[in-house]
Formats: structure tokens, C-alpha cells, sequence
């Protein structure tokens, strides 16, 4: 792979390429990519959508809209550092091609933004609650009528493939979603394969899969433009990652790693003590004692830590990146930038004491189970419809129910795999309060 195709500004339905040289810099394509982004249905769905504890109304508690923003600034951090340093060893991609070390932290700051917009209500049971409404529950009948890869969609459906749908997809009228450029689609994905062949290697980017099969073809064309390395043979499609995807992937880890904890104390869920144990091993070598002491409140402290040891990641992710970027190049690091950190151990332990602590407390518990509930009565109830619907068998309960899918979810779609899938995409969108509203209508307990 090489950089300058790497860093492609080209946009889906586009006949030529777009050069970085003759771009406008008060309005670079990476930062529109940005901008298409931030002011997305799908994103401001985000505000209302879980981090950790569903539901919670806590003032502490991350939502998924401040943790991908929160991502996005330390990502934009990763992309800045690691450009600079890719510029100086080839000074050709600024004298010739015009790319600037802030182009980097474009990219990777407007992936890192989209990086969980896919991702369905009610946290990482919302996915698990999708794909077992397929694989052990009612939705288990249409396996026989599709394809192996077309049912392992949806019964291992997968957050990162609906966020490169909602930002692909098109619709009457909308050709090519939010129309992002190839460089910031190629950082958004981390895991560049279809969802079969499941984990077929230790490599990290075979870890889970990207691209629903309603959408590979268009992948295999922005990779191909972008020069992805291809990793599988025969029918199955898979590539190498894109190398910016590491960085979305390293701020993502440093952020849920740190903040999801950060919150954890906040909450009480995790005592104090306890924390400070833990996060001064990631910041002993920067932390000013003296400031440190003169802050009063638990809260300070806290914020103080997490910022230090933010920064303390931040640098080692990028020191590992540079160290590695020719195998990365070459797509030969199979691994996570943070599974190398000099850190990794110390993660390791906050990780596990969030486990034990954060996501398996009683109330993340509680809220998992009603999220579950929602989501397979949701799906039902829209499938059924949606299905008898174009089959001609539509009750009036069915027409009454459609009713509630907003206009441009109320879409004509010939092959039953679209029609599953474009449901569990409206599923997705759903943010946890209206999801709860819309089942509560159905279920005849909304209060008027």
C-alpha cells in the first residue's frame, strides 16, 4: 500500500479523481467528511443511544454521542502526530501531492466520529438482542430462504457493517448516503471482510466483518481505488486495513478504557482508592504531584488522572504506529497498536476491574434484559408487517404497525434479505428512549 492512494478524497459516483494539491483548504474534503458526519440523522440519533449503562439519566454517564466525540478528539490527537511523522519520511506527499499532517487528523478524527453510528440501541446487548432474534428466536424461519453469508449478517449482526451502511447506502434521491471520501471509509474499517469466513485467522481485522453483503461491492471498489492489500481467495472478500484504521481502533480503546472507568468511579461502582491504584501506574512518569494535591474534590482528581493518562497513550499508540507503519504498509501487523503498548498490562487491569465492576453491575444488567426485550418485539412486529406486506397478506394490524416507520424507512424491497435487513436497520437507528416509546405503543402500556 502507499499513502498517496491511501489518502484518496475520491467519494462514491464519482467519474475521476479528486487531487489533494487543487483542494480548497478553508473547506478540505476530509473535513466536509466531518461535517456530513456531525450534522447526520444517524449521529444526533447518538445523544439518546447507550456507552455503558442503558438508560441511565446519571449526569456522569457517558452517552454514545459524547464517547464518539470524545473518541474524535483523540483520534484527530493520533492522526496529527503520526502524519506529521509520515510527512517528514516522505516529504513527496506535501512537495508533489499536497498533503499536510492535519489531512491525517481529518481522516482519522471524521472516522473515529462515525465509528460507532451503526450501532443499535441499548449498548452491545442491542446487537446480540438483533442477532438472536435470528439465530434461536422467531426470526430463525427465513434461514433456509438465504444464502450461508446473507444469515450470518444477521445472526452475528454487527454495528460496524450498519455504520458503513448508513454512511453508504443510497435511497431515492440519495445516491451514495453521506457520500464520504474513500480515505475516511477505509479508516472507519476496522474489520475489512465479509461475515464469512468467521474469524478465519489470529489477525486483528479478521476479528468481526464491516460490510453487510448488500454492500460489498461497493467496498471491493473503494478499496481497490484505495490499493487495500486482498487477503482471502476464491469467492470470500477480504483486505488488509486500511493503516489509518489502527489509529480509530487505538482511540477507541484508549477512551472506552479510561472514560468508561472514569465513570465507573463516578458512579461510585468503583472506589476511589481503588481507581487511583490503577490509573497512577499509567502516569507516574507526568503526573505534578504538587497540582495533583491541591485538588479538592474527588471528581477533579479524577478528571486530572484521565487526561494524563490519556496523553500518556496517546503518545506510546503513535510510538508503536511509527515503529510498525512499513509492515503495516505491507500488511503484515496482524495486530492491535495498543495490543503492543508498553501499557498494554496496566489496560489489561483497568479492563478487568470494569468487567467485574462497570458492565456487569445490577443496573447495566436490568437495562441489557429490557433492552432485549425491546428489540426482539420491535424486529417481530416490523418483519411480520414488513414481509406480509410485500407478499399481500397484510393484516390490518400489519398496515397499522407500518404506520409507524417514518417516510424514508418506508421503502420497497424485492429479496428478502434486503427486506430483513433494512428492518434491522430501522431497528438500529432507533434511539433507547424511542425504541422504549414505539414498544410501549405496540404493547399498549403508553400512558396518553
Amino acid at each position: 500500500m502507499n499513502w498517496e492512494q491511501l489518502l484518496s478524497l475520491k467519494r462514491q459516483g464519482d467519474t475521476s479523481k479528486r487531487l489533494r494539491i487543487e483542494q480548497d483548504d478553508t473547506r478540505l474534503g476530509f473535513e466536509v467528511d466531518y461535517d456530513r458526519i456531525i450534522f447526520s440523522a444517524a449521529f444526533r440519533s447518538l445523544q439518546d443511544k447507550t456507552q455503558v449503562i442503558p438508560l441511565s439519566k446519571t449526569d456522569f454517564v457517558h452517552t454514545r454521542l459524547t464517547h464518539s466525540l470524545e473518541v474524535s478528539v483523540v483520534g484527530r490527537s493520533l492522526g496529527r502526530l503520526v502524519g506529521k511523522k509520515i510527512i517528514e519520511k516522505y516529504p513527496y506527499l506535501k512537495e508533489v501531492h499536497g498533503f499536510h499532517m492535519n489531512d491525517f487528523g481529518a481522516i482519522v478524527a471524521a472516522a473515529s466520529l462515525a465509528h460507532d453510528i451503526g450501532n443499535p440501541p441499548f449498548g452491545h446487548s442491542g446487537e446480540k438482542a438483533i442477532g438472536e432474534y435470528f439465530s434461536i428466536g422467531k426470526g430463525k424461519k427465513y434461514q433456509e430462504s438465504l444464502t450461508p453469508k446473507q444469515w450470518q449478517d444477521l445472526i452475528d449482526f454487527e454495528g460496524n457493517a450498519n455504520g458503513f451502511s448508513v454512511m453508504t447506502s443510497s435511497r431515492p434521491g440519495i445516491e451514495g448516503g453521506l457520500r464520504i471520501s474513500y480515505a475516511t471509509l477505509g479508516a472507519f474499517m476496522k474489520y475489512p471482510k465479509e461475515s464469512l469466513p468467521k474469524k478465519p485467522t489470529r489477525n486483528i481485522a479478521d476479528k468481526k466483518y464491516g460490510f453487510f453483503q448488500a454492500d460489498a461491492a461497493f467496498f471491493q471498489e473503494a478499496a481497490k481505488d484505495m490499493g487495500l492489500i486482498p487477503n482471502k481467495s476464491g469467492d470470500d472478500i477480504g483486505f488488509e486495513r486500511h493503516p489509518l484504521a489502527y489509529l480509530v481502533e487505538a482511540a477507541d480503546d484508549i477512551c472506552y478504557t479510561i472514560i468508561d472507568f472514569e465513570d465507573g468511579i463516578n458512579l461510585g461502582l468503583v472506589s476511589e482508592d481503588f481507581a487511583l491504584e490503577y490509573l497512577i501506574k499509567l502516569v507516574k512518569d507526568n503526573i505534578d504531584t504538587k497540582k495533583y494535591k491541591m485538588l479538592v474534590t474527588k471528581e477533579d482528581r479524577i478528571s486530572y488522572l484521565r487526561a494524563l493518562a490519556i496523553s500518556s497513550l496517546i503518545n506510546d499508540a503513535v510510538k508503536v504506529f511509527i515503529t510498525n507503519e512499513e509492515a503495516i504498509l505491507q500488511g503484515k501487523f496482524p495486530f492491535a497498536l495498543m495490543d503492543k503498548s508498553k501499557y498494554k498490562a496496566q489496560m489489561d487491569d483497568i479492563i478487568k476491574i470494569s468487567i467485574d465492576k462497570i458492565y456487569q453491575s445490577r443496573e447495566v444488567i436490568e437495562k441489557e434484559l429490557v433492552g432485549y426485550q425491546i428489540i426482539q418485539t420491535l424486529l417481530d412486529k416490523f418483519i411480520t408487517a414488513y414481509d406480509n406486506k410485500f407478499n399481500g397478506t397484510a393484516s390490518n394490524y400489519d398496515k397499522l404497525i407500518l404506520k409507524l416507520l417514518p417516510e424514508k424507512h418506508n421503502l420497497e424491497k424485492e429479496n428478502l434479505y434486503d427486506r430483513l435487513l433494512h428492518i434491522c436497520h430501522y431497528v438500529s437507528l432507533l434511539t433507547d428512549g424511542n425504541a422504549l416509546e414505539i414498544y410501549k405503543t405496540i404493547n399498549g402500556s403508553k400512558k396518553s
